[in-house]
């Protein structure tokens, strides 16, 4: 195997200062990821040749440390957790965040211009198999060996493809649906939002963190604790299984992990057929001749955006004044079916140009990316 993905144990933070900008703008790169349905920041560790290096650094944080912070030796918690390395990280994770969330509305642009953004994912997570591919040493590439991509690529298709069902709201599922999530987040290919969205535990999740603040906020925080603790603890050990098999079996790991890369390129494709369901997030009663009613009245509602406001009711009080009821809708993605990008039912138009500016912005990416890996001081 190239000495660039060689295994090789990492049992304490080898990160070097030098490395800011290089694990910074990686994080950048797994926390805009994060924010597209169907793309993990694992698809990003992956890519950009920190992976590895990722598993051990949650691995990092074990009883050892845990004892040692709460015995007051920080010292000794530090030499134990791979700080630096989730420091920089992390800094460009929730940069990447703020800044398609806040300065470029990502989420917003997945609803108005979808084909150009899962172009842009599906270009980037294409082009990052043969990349991660040309990587291997040729004994790998034989068409024996790369059983565990067929394996791994089945395996990403059947989880993407799966069809949400009702499920209970207990303790235990609540638990256990946190460690399958969090354990679908640092996998590539496999996104933690759509394990909550097969497991019908996206909304409850969301509900019980926006409700946080309200005076609902203590049954809230109950709720949300069985999740909490199974994203923990699903962490905690999905971590080590992983960072055992990437000692013992590192070729065959690599090939599955870019299988469940192939295995995600069906929901990444960016002509598809997508079904949304709309849900009342709130509800205000205001006079007709508030400047919002106006304003809402005038523009009218544009039922593309993840999220827009639109006159439900209009009624009289007892005293003959008019009043309007003002809803706050979002809009959830909940199932999608790829179609021919000159295919116009039954979505519509589809913006096929953009689709395809879309797949070569990301394939150009991946030029960017494989410089960024060998530029890394530490890689």
């Amino acid at each position: 195997m190239n000495s660039e993905i060689k295994s090789k144990k990492v049992n304490h933070d080898n990160t070097d200062w030098k490395e800011s900008p290089y694990l910074i703008l990686k994080g950048f790169l797994m926390g805009s990821a994060d924010i597209v349905p169907g793309v993990s920041g694992g698809t990003m560790a992956l890519i950009t040749g920190i992976y590895q290096r990722l598993i051990y650094a949650i691995k990092s944080v074990d009883t050892k440390a845990v004892k040692s912070l709460f015995t007051l030796r920080v010292q000794r918690f530090f030499e134990y957790l791979h700080w630096k390395f989730l420091l920089l990280l992390f800094t460009g994770i929730i940069l990447a965040i703020i800044f398609f969330t806040r300065v470029v509305p990502l989420q917003v642009y997945m609803f108005t211009h979808p084909e150009l953004i899962y172009g842009l994912f599906f270009g980037l997570i294409l082009g990052s198999v043969f990349l991660l591919l040309a990587e291997l040493d040729e004994s790998d590439r034989k068409w024996r060996s790369l059983l565990p991509l067929f394996a791994g690529a089945a395996i990403g298709f059947w989880v993407v493809t799966l069809v949400p069902a009702d499920t209970p709201e207990t303790f235990w599922y609540v638990f256990i649906s946190g460690a399958v999530a969090i354990c679908a987040m640092i996998l590539p290919g496999i996104s933690g939002s759509y394990i909550l969205l097969i497991f019908r535990k996206y909304d409850y999740v969301l509900a019980q963190l926006g409700a946080i603040g309200s005076p609902e906020t203590g049954q809230a925080i109950l709720n949300i604790i069985p999740f909490a603790l199974g994203a923990i603890v699903g962490l905690m050990l999905f971590s080590r299984l992983l960072s055992w098999l990437l000692d013992r079996y590192y070729a065959i790991t690599l090939l599955v992990l870019i299988g469940f890369l192939l295995g995600s390129l069906y929901v990444i494709w960016p002509y598809q057929d997508r079904e949304f369901e709309e849900m009342v997030r709130s509800s205000e009663v205001l006079p007709a001749d508030h400047p919002r009613v106006q304003e809402i009245s005038e523009q009218g509602m544009d039922p593309n955006l993840p999220r827009y406001e639109r006159v439900a009711e209009r009624f009289e009080d007892e005293g003959g004044s008019e009043l309007v009821v003002i809803e706050t809708v979002s809009r959830k993605l909940v199932s999608s079916t790829p179609l021919s990008p000159w295919d116009d039912e039954p979505a519509g138009e589809l913006k096929t140009v953009e689709g395809i500016l879309g797949i070569i912005g990301g394939l150009l990416l991946i030029i960017g990316i494989a410089y960024l890996r060998k530029a890394s001081p530490n890689r």
